[in-house]
């Protein structure tokens, strides 16, 4: 009876009917109420998103596993201490960590939010040690600053990690040396993956901030075995990691091995065979950026007025010229026509490898240097091989057991010579896929870029790819790039909310209105528990400048993930468009509470203490933000423009040289340089800088009206007059207006006088 409850719990599992699977297993816990039936109720619960139930079942237990999934519970019901003290008890200081990879990534998040960095580095590394699979650590690893090299980190001895835990056990050694004329003896059957393989979206509210893969393998109830007249076998509940059953001679096969060659293997890690994530590849001029021209709407008097952070890179200012750019793409056949704005895109020209599929071909193989071969299989030929193999003396077997079955050692140590190919190739992509993300987390977007287009285009023209393509653009400033890629992210994975927050604020920046609320309206559609579709719905009200409904979503966004750092900021930006700088501080130190190297809110908390003239604390929290993303033109400016205010001239002008450097395209560095310039009496050098930013932004009128301001200082009114008229036309806002006239009425009232009054 046992054996068969648990069987039918399993099954129901493996086929995501969560409330047949808890009421069995009510049964069988009511039947037979050991522990380990426990474990499986309360992994039960932990599918069906009831982390408080299996919170209050598992209270108590000592079992490894009982404590890790205990240690679960209460995490995603943000009990972090008691989630420690699950994983640590205080009376076993030196015990074991329970579940191996997934124990040491889960205790690595705990102390991460109770923000222990040290600690959590620790056991993000060695979660990596024991299991070179475990990605969400590499990641969390770059988030907090702390990542190795992804080559030191995906190199020989993670791949030999790999190897031991797929090879039979005593082949390894006969198996180094295998050549690669083997590989291709075993069905085509024995990679593709089972149903049990499948995993649905767990826990929507983690979504975003790297908490999308909390672990456990609760969630794949794949590896429970049936259990054979007895009690069942839960190694269900053992550390997530290559190994999902007891291996055979058939060994599990290297990921990006076998495409078939007239339709996707979902055995191919990450492939999109969709027509759609693919680029008719057109190479044109380079797409020309275009100067972010809102950032100059005041003049040198009032330049803070108006300088509200907005959404993370520029983090202040409008799209300028480009407001009315648009793209249109007509995806059909596997062929996309797009306007000669995105046709031009360095993305289409450069970085999309990839090759156009019509209906009824085939993939062909352009990979053949980075060793990945497109195979095909049929059973007849598999069978054969095996038959034949079989038929060798008994001397020359080994006896390997999966569900009973016996394999000669010939096949074993033939595909033990695949999962050394296999194990070298996932390693392989490891590296580049981890070393882009960690230059990325760096800030160094360009050289991120570069990783990025070694990848094998099916890797490229995956959805998580293209976003953070699209993430190292945006933070380049580069929108209409930026825009690019994540369109070719959302084509590739429709389904996938990667990135999506920061794809709302590159449409905001651009002012594509429609887009963005058919962006957001997408989303919501897709997901409305998902804090990305609401941040999403915040920007497209915030640029409607409908604030207070943006801050509502944003909060929103806020409650469906705690943890989820951008939301909190956005918030933050919400409330000082709203003048309301008190929440906005809260806000903003709760981004930082969450991920304290999120520079967005760093700079936040700047520009409300530069507004409010508290010039110590303002380049304390610009300097902190640069600290973490030194290559911002942005925060660079900020951060010299708080030194000036400080009095700290020549530092500030080294700043300012620095931020003009790291962004040519950006005029704010050089419209600050030109004040700073007018502050020192420097009038010749500010007028030679204005003189080349007019070439840059012709019709900004701030540029004008400090060009009038020098003309005065130096008794020259006629040409004074002529910029202050200049600066009128180009029709500035209000209180520059006021400003202007003012100076024009007081044109010939010397400085000494113009103070007194």
């Amino acid at each position: 009876m046992e054996a068969i409850l648990t069987d039918c719990v399993q099954n129901s599992l493996r086929h995501f009917v969560y409330r047949n699977a808890i009421f069995i297993c009510e049964r069988l816990c009511a039947e037979f109420p050991t522990e380990i039936n426990m474990q499986l109720l309360a992994g039960c619960y932990l599918h069906n998103n009831q982390s408080y139930a299996a919170y209050h079942i598992l209270k108590g237990m000592q079992m490894a596993q009982s404590r890790y999934l205990f240690a679960l519970s209460c995490f995603q019901m943000d009990l972090l201490k008691e989630a420690e003290a699950a994983l640590c008890p205080a009376n076993e200081p030196g015990a074991e960590i329970p579940n191996g990879a997934a124990g040491h990534y889960l205790l690595g998040l705990i102390y991460r939010y109770t923000d222990r960095r040290k600690s959590a580095v620790h056991h993000f590394k060695q979660a990596l040690s024991v299991d070179p699979l475990m990605w969400a650590a590499y990641e969390e690893l770059c988030v907090l600053g702390a990542a190795e090299e992804a080559t030191a980190v995906f190199g020989e001895a993670a791949a030999f990690c790999i190897q031991k835990q797929y090879l039979p056990h005593g082949l390894a050694s006969q198996s180094l040396n295998i050549p690669n004329e083997d590989r291709s003896s075993v069905s085509a059957r024995n990679f593709g993956p089972g149903p049990d393989d499948a995993s649905p979206r767990q826990f929507k509210n983690m979504q975003g901030n790297n908490l999308r893969d909390i672990p456990g393998n609760y969630h794949g109830a794949a590896a429970v075995q049936p259990s054979n007249g007895g009690s069942s076998n839960i190694s269900f509940y053992n550390t997530p990691s290559p190994m999902v059953s007891q291996l055979s001679g058939v060994a599990p096969p290297p990921l990006c091995r076998n495409a078939q060659l007239n339709g996707p293997n979902p055995s191919i890690l990450g492939a999109d065979s969709s027509p759609r994530s693919t680029v008719n590849s057109t190479i044109q001029a380079p797409r020309r950026k275009f100067v972010d021209e809102g950032k100059l709407r005041k003049i040198s008097g009032r330049l803070f007025s108006d300088s509200g952070p907005r959404r993370s890179t520029r983090l202040s200012g409008d799209s300028g010229a480009n407001t009315n750019v648009s793209a249109t793409m007509v995806v059909g056949n596997g062929t996309n026509n797009s306007s000669k704005y995105l046709g031009g895109s360095k993305l289409s020209s450069m970085a999309f490898r990839a090759v156009t599929i019509r209906k009824g071909q085939s993939w062909t193989n352009e990979n053949i240097d980075e060793g990945i071969r497109n195979e095909t299989f049929d059973d007849s030929r598999s069978n054969t091989t095996l038959t034949t193999s079989s038929s060798s003396p008994s001397g020359d077997t080994r006896s390997l057991e999966q569900e009973g079955a016996t394999i000669p050692i010939s096949a074993a140590i033939m595909n033990g010579s695949r999962v050394i190919s296999g194990a070298s190739e996932i390693m392989g992509l490891l590296r580049t896929l981890g070393e882009g993300y960690r230059l990325s987390c760096m800030y160094r977007c360009q050289e991120a870029l570069d990783v990025y287009l070694k990848l094998p285009q099916k890797q490229y023209n995956t959805g998580w790819v293209l976003s953070q393509v699209g993430k190292a653009y945006f933070e380049l400033v580069d929108y209409l790039e930026a825009d690019w890629a994540f369109t070719l992210a959302r084509q590739a994975s429709p389904y996938s909310l990667e990135g999506m927050d920061m794809y709302s604020t590159v449409l905001y920046h651009l002012k594509e209105d429609m887009k963005l609320s058919y962006l957001a309206q997408e989303l919501i559609s897709t997901d409305r528990l998902a804090p990305q579709s609401w941040c999403a719905m915040g920007n497209c009200y915030s640029l409607q400048k409908d604030h207070e409904t943006a801050l509502r979503n944003f909060q929103r966004s806020v409650q469906l993930n705690p943890r989820f750092a951008y939301a909190h900021t956005l918030c933050g930006h919400e409330y000082v468009a709203l003048e309301d700088f008190e929440n906005g501080i809260k806000s903003y130190q709760s981004a930082l509470q969450v991920d304290a190297r999120h520079y967005n809110s760093w700079y936040g908390l700047g520009m409300i203490y530069l507004r409010q003239e508290k010039y110590e604390f303002s380049e304390h929290h610009f300097r902190m933000a640069f600290q973490i993303n030194p290559c911002s033109s942005v925060i660079m400016c900020y951060l010299g423009t708080a030194l000036h205010a400080l009095k700290r001239d020549d530092e500030a002008l080294v700043i300012m040289e620095n931020a003009i450097l790291a962004d040519k395209k950006n005029p704010l560095p050089m419209y600050q340089k030109a004040n700073i310039l007018v502050s020192l009496e420097n009038f010749d050098e500010a007028l030679e800088v204005l003189e080349e930013l007019k070439e840059y932004i012709p019709r900004e009128s701030s540029v004008f009206a400090l060009m009038g301001n020098i003309y005065k200082r130096r008794n020259m009114h006629e040409k004074a007059m002529l910029h202050f008229g200049l600066a009128l036309d180009l029709k500035p806002p209000s209180t520059d207006i006021a400003a202007i006239k003012s100076a024009i009425e007081k044109l010939h009232v010397p400085d000494e006088l113009e103070e007194e009054l």
